[in-house]
């Protein structure tokens, strides 16, 4: 899979993947797998009932199913080098998305360093994706969208499209994985794009 940033091949390119407590982990799983190259560093900060739900929805403990090279951060470590805008980081998605990490952010709230990470991709201007997994949506929660959204932040909600004529689970989650990629700056060969139906 070719993932080299659309803007340059010739660095190593830092993106910083969060897993929150909502249920979704094997999107977050997919994206780990479609980062995994060597112009890429990926770092990932779960929370503790992110890396709860990950092992209930996979079966796997996230430590243990980590793509070779990943750097792992603590939630509570707020001196890892991303926390900081001086950090070449070009972009970061939360996937997925709790409500209460969306409410966080939207607010500029920085309880734990998935928040802080994404104010500081806010602030500096850089790619935010924001996967938010939650069905139905209360007002709270869309207006968190909408100010997350002002902020510069991409609202990214997992729902896969069938127009590519999905077999299988896994075709579902390229789906959204590829959109991720996307958002993220990223070239993708996941799933191909629509190019109309030829008529």
């Amino acid at each position: 899979m070719n993932n080299e940033p659309v803007t340059s091949p010739n660095q190593v390119w830092h993106y910083v993947v969060a897993i929150t407590g909502a249920s979704g982990a094997p999107y977050a799983r997919r994206l780990l797998q479609a980062l995994t190259s060597p112009d890429i560093q990926i770092h990932l900060v779960a929370s503790n009932a992110g890396k709860m739900v990950y092992q209930l929805e996979t079966g796997v403990n996230l430590e243990e199913d980590l793509p070779l090279g990943t750097l792992l951060y603590d939630e509570a470590d707020f001196a890892a080098p991303f926390a900081s805008g001086s950090f070449p980081v070009e972009g970061m998605v939360v996937v997925p998305c709790t409500m209460g990490s969306l409410a966080a952010i939207a607010q500029g709230y920085s309880r734990n360093l998935i928040h802080r990470a994404a104010d500081v991709c806010l602030k500096e201007r850089r790619r935010l994706v924001l996967v938010p997994r939650e069905t139905p949506l209360n007002r709270i929660h869309l207006t968190n969208m909408l100010q997350v959204l002002d902020a510069g932040g991409v609202i990214l909600p997992p729902m896969p499209g069938f127009y590519h004529q999905p077999q299988s689970v896994e075709d579902l989650l390229d789906f959204v994985v590829a959109r991720i990629l996307t958002h993220l700056g990223l070239a993708q060969d996941l799933v191909p794009p629509w190019l109309g139906t030829g008529e």
